[in-house]
Formats: C-alpha cells, structure tokens, sequence
C-alpha cells in the first residue's frame, strides 16, 4: 500500500472517513492488490474448501502483512486461486506505515476488501484510532472506520497529533 505522509488522520476523521495514505507522490509503486501473496504458519491443513494455517499464521502481499493464531484460506475452483482469506485471533494487519488490530478479519480477493472487526485499533506514527470494524481496500487505499460501542452509544474515538507541532 503507499502511503502520503501530507495527508493526516485527524483531517480525514473529520470528513468521517479514513483515506489510508500513499508512500510519496513522485514515487508510482505497484498495487499491492496485484502482488503474489506469501504465507507460513506452524501447521498447514488442507479443507474441502481451501487450506488453514494453525499457529503463528501469516499473509504477505506486497508491503502488507496479516497475522493471526489462525488464518483460512478459500480457494476457487481447480484449488489454487485464493479468493478469500479470513484471519482469526489476535489479528494484525500491517503496512510500511500502518498497523490494525483486532479479533478477526476477512479480505475479499475479489473486491480487494479488509474488514477487521473486534476491538480493532488503527495507529499511523503516533495517531491512533479506535471502533468496532474498520473497512479498508487495498486498491483503492481508502476506509472506513465504524464506532464500538461506549456508555455513549456505538462511537469512533482517536487521538489525533497535527504535523509540524514540536
């Protein structure tokens, strides 16, 4: 995913939705959504649907890295395209400037979707965001974060440190 350090997350809160930002203008980088996708884990077992990693489990794609205790991989027809994955336990997704965190999350090859739900938490540098499900595509490197719920009712809360302020 590239990321834009001139584009902070406090701006983007405030318009309600969250832009994951790109590496650098001058820089064109390929698209994550189009690399080959890596994967280990501790135990790997085949399903009637595609295959498990048990234990210590992770995805590569591109810059981007998903760990969990589990991670299910369903295949297409024929075994071998992936066309979702779903990260259970523990759950990190991972980018060269970004880290999410939450209980569970299930990427859509096909419509190169991320929803991380649970007590997810999203930290860029040292901004930090937190709800209940955040919705991100790798493609188009855009989001959404939904509220938790609090004694105030389902919110999206965050802390925010504008750029330039040292």
């Amino acid at each position: 995913m590239r990321m834009s350090t001139r584009k902070s997350l406090g701006a983007l809160a405030a318009a309600v939705a969250l832009t994951l930002p790109a590496a650098g203008e001058a820089q064109v980088a390929p698209n994550s959504a189009d690399a080959p996708i890596a994967f280990g884990g501790d135990d790997l077992e085949l399903t009637a649907t595609g295959y498990s990693l048990i234990g210590r489990a992770e995805i590569t794609q591109g810059g981007n890295r998903l760990r969990a205790d589990r991670i299910n991989m369903t295949t297409g027809s024929g075994g071998q395209d992936v066309t979702r994955v779903e990260a259970i336990g523990n759950v990190f997704f991972v980018t060269p400037t970004q880290t999410a965190r939450g209980d569970r999350a299930v990427y859509d090859l096909n419509t190169d979707e991320l929803v991380v739900t649970g007590e997810v938490i999203l930290a860029q540098g040292e901004n930090v965001l937190r709800g209940g499900r955040l919705v991100y595509n790798v493609r188009t490197e855009t989001g959404r974060m939904a509220g938790a719920p609090t004694a105030g009712g389902d919110r999206v809360q965050g802390v925010f440190y504008p750029e330039g302020n040292d």
